[in-house]
């Protein structure tokens, strides 16, 4: 017998095909695999190959001891969770990316990775501008009911991180490295601040793993992969933070560009993206009535739960349960075919999510499809 970390680690180790048989996972434990499995019995249900299957039983015994311990011990009160591309949790939109983490570790708030999220990212080397209109933006958005999603890294992260925080808003940090190895180290007093402010902080890397320079690419598909848009706030054009713009345009999101000074190479890459058609923004209402619906309901939810409102709340669990689709549907029609292709879900199990959609007024009906309905 395994507990369900022991075996997940262990299937997360197969290689190639893990994927597929993470999917197969979900369909037999729907609700999440139970504590303790009878991991030869499972094995043989899930139709490992004699490769896979010596993989997973030569993981070293050290490696997944060091991380279930990590799993099981609690600091100050803070959770600790591994999430499992099968597990109920796993957030439906990182689902969609075509490299999606086959786990992904988490310091905090884990439901947050499931709220209406966008990625503010920039360059370490900022200017007062930058400095300023990121940490206005962030709060902006995050009074306004937006998690603000970044990578903790220093400058232009660190400031959006800040920005939430100051309001009290909601944030998540992507790190590059594992969480028991916060990079950079002169931003941990910001991971605690992020932790006790509510926030959450995730990897996809086992716990103990330091930070390299190839993980930061690969964090960046995370951090655009579970938002609904990426906000590129001051960047040049060799900054890091255009290939987060560039993930975000390859998942089929959203992109926004801050505009700065024509002479200043700070806002070169900012400007390009937007000769290459990323929205260009002046005030966080340019973000907030792009999202205007989707917002706007969720802000109902904390409403209507603070004051035991039950229609409401119903209408708002609605919305939460399809931002999937929200992220695929745009100012261009779309149809229902399209949609479950990309969501690889039946027709009729779409149009009954579509249908909750337009009654809750996030997207209507036009010919040739569906587009989000801006209409306030």
């Amino acid at each position: 017998m395994l507990n369900r970390y022991e075996f997940l680690l262990r299937i997360s180790m197969i290689g190639q095909g893990k994927l597929q048989i993470l999917k197969k996972i979900a369909q037999l434990f729907p609700h999440g695999l139970p504590d303790d499995i009878d991991s030869l019995l499972l094995i043989k249900e899930l139709g490992l190959g004699d490769k896979q299957q010596k993989l997973f039983l030569e993981l070293d015994e050290e490696l997944v001891q060091k991380t279930v311990i990590w799993l099981n011990h609690s600091e100050n009160g803070i959770e600790r969770k591994m999430i499992a591309y099968c597990d109920p949790d796993y957030p439906l939109l990182l689902k969609q990316i075509s490299a999606p983490p086959s786990l992904l570790f988490v310091l905090g708030n884990h439901n947050l990775l499931s709220s209406p999220q966008i990625a503010m990212v920039g360059s370490r080397n900022f200017s007062e501008y930058g400095a300023a209109w990121g940490r206005y933006f962030a709060s902006e958005l995050a009074i306004n009911g937006i998690t603000i999603t970044s990578g903790l890294a220093m400058g232009i992260d660190a400031i959006c991180h800040r920005g939430a925080l100051d309001v009290a808003g909601n944030t998540v940090a992507v790190l590059g490295s594992g969480l028991n190895a916060i990079t950079p180290q002169t931003n941990h007093r910001l991971a605690k601040d992020i932790l006790s402010g509510g926030g959450a902080i995730i990897s996809e890397f086992l716990p103990h793993i330091a930070a390299r320079p190839e993980y930061f690419p690969r964090r960046n598909r995370i951090i655009s992969g579970v938002s609904l848009g990426t906000f590129v706030v001051e960047a040049s054009t060799k900054s890091g933070s255009l290939i987060t713009a560039r993930y975000a345009l390859e998942q089929n999101r959203d992109v926004f560009a801050l505009p700065g000074e024509i002479n200043s190479d700070n806002c070169s890459g900012t400007h390009w993206l937007i000769k290459q058609g990323a929205y260009l923004v002046t005030n966080p209402t340019d973000i907030l009535e792009h999202y205007h619906q989707y917002v706007a309901q969720v802000t109902k939810s904390q409403v209507s739960k603070s004051q035991g409102t039950k229609s409401q709340t119903s209408t708002v669990e609605q919305v939460v349960l399809h931002p999937e689709i929200f992220a695929i549907v745009h100012n261009q029609p779309t149809s229902v075919d399209r949609i479950a292709e990309q969501l690889s879900l039946s027709i009729p199990e779409v149009t009954i999510k579509l249908m909750d959609m337009e009654l809750a007024g996030l997207i209507k009906t036009v010919t040739g499809g569906y587009v989000r309905n801006h209409l306030i």
